[in-house]
């Protein structure tokens, strides 16, 4: 009989990973996980006490480095908040702008989590192309934002700058290369043998478990439940575009990788479409006062991220500077599973169920 004694390992919080700086306290059993606790805190910056001090204007820029990864969506939940309090009428080409910038925003994201997946499961090509094709996206949203990761774009009634001269027709010739790479993308990995040993039936739980634990995103449509606030509460002018919500039943660390590779055809679709419907002209800002005072009462809306639902909340008193605001922010709630799944399963295949979640660390600190 073999006989072995419980050991502790700390994974991270420097630990390349862990994608930011995450710690996971793992006790073992010989090579088997029988508890694992998952630390946070460590990229805390108390974004939404600060917020309490600045004016509405002034908190966008701090929600960029929530989701660092998906800035433009971080941007336009805020603005959405007070929109929604200040019963504001967003113009048709400010719109059709948002719409495009999140979505490439969507698919550099998910380039992002593939190219590191594959990274922590070993592969390094993988990495070198999906940032190859991300670069290009970063390059579109420099020239319309000034920005490269962090944007501050959106702006309260609207967006900061109109679109470069030809920027939209960059915007479709980047729309054929990018579906061609996504399928250079699966003849080099989704059929991999290898890669399917270490993915299929790892980290899987069932429907009942992902509504229990809050999931969203990926996280929740892997088990099978079609849920997508663009498609079943739409916001913005999403209701005008034609795409689907990818869904896959298994709900295991496969399941979610289909979905995400599923999602940036889908993302594509919905730019395609924007681009094609793009006004010639008109506004891209909203008659707004100088210094935005959002009325007295409340408001809470929630979006679509690439990581599943962020949520605003905005408790107001009438000033230029929020009383109280709320983000639900969807890593941190899609994380609390993680002791769930590790539970039982080998040391070998930790990575593989952490990085399918795929967290960004400054929105689980907050």
């Amino acid at each position: 009989m073999i006989r072995t004694e419980e050991m502790v390992l700390n994974v991270g919080p420097q630990h390349p990973s862990t994608h930011g700086v995450f710690r996971l306290v793992v006790k073992l059993d010989g090579e088997i996980i029988t508890e694992a606790t998952p630390v946070i805190g460590y990229l805390h910056r108390g974004t939404e006490k600060i917020a309490e001090n600045l004016q509405y204007t002034q908190i966008i820029p701090y929600t960029d480095r929530m989701d660092y990864l998906s800035a433009m969506t971080n941007n336009y939940v805020i603005c959405h908040a007070v929109e929604t309090m200040m019963n504001i009428q967003v113009p048709e080409r400010a719109e059709y702008l948002r719409v495009i910038a999140m979505e490439l925003n969507r698919v550099a994201s998910h380039l992002v989590w593939w190219g590191t997946y594959l990274l922590d499961l070993g592969a390094t090509s993988p990495f070198i192309y999906a940032f190859r094709e991300r670069e290009m996206i970063i390059n579109l949203l420099n020239e319309l934002s000034g920005g490269r990761l962090t944007y501050n774009y959106m702006r309260v009634g609207g967006v900061k700058w109109d679109a470069p001269e030809g920027w939209i027709e960059k915007v479709k010739d980047f729309i054929p290369y990018m579906r061609k790479q996504l399928e250079g993308y699966h003849s080099l990995v989704t059929g991999n043998e290898i890669f399917l040993n270490r993915v299929k039936g790892i980290g899987k739980y069932t429907k009942e478990d992902a509504l229990n634990y809050s999931l969203s995103g990926t996280n929740l449509r892997c088990t099978g439940v079609k849920w997508d606030l663009r498609k079943d509460e739409p916001y913005s002018i999403y209701d005008r575009f034609d795409f689907e919500v990818p869904t896959r039943d298994t709900g295991d660390a496969w399941a979610r990788y289909q979905c995400r590779l599923a999602e940036i055809g889908e993302s594509l679709k919905i730019v395609e479409q924007a681009c094609e419907q793009f006004p010639q002209e008109g506004a891209i800002l909203a008659k707004v006062p100088k210094i935005i005072k959002a009325p007295k009462g409340e408001a809470f809306v929630r979006i679509e991220a690439p990581r599943g639902e962020i949520g605003c909340y905005i408790n107001s008193d009438g000033k230029k500077e929020p009383y109280r605001l709320k983000f639900r922010r969807p890593s941190f709630y899609n994380l609390q599973i993680l002791p769930k799944l590790l539970k039982g399963e080998n040391i070998a295949n930790m990575v593989t169920i952490l990085g399918a979640i795929d967290i960004v660390l400054g929105e689980v600190d907050g």
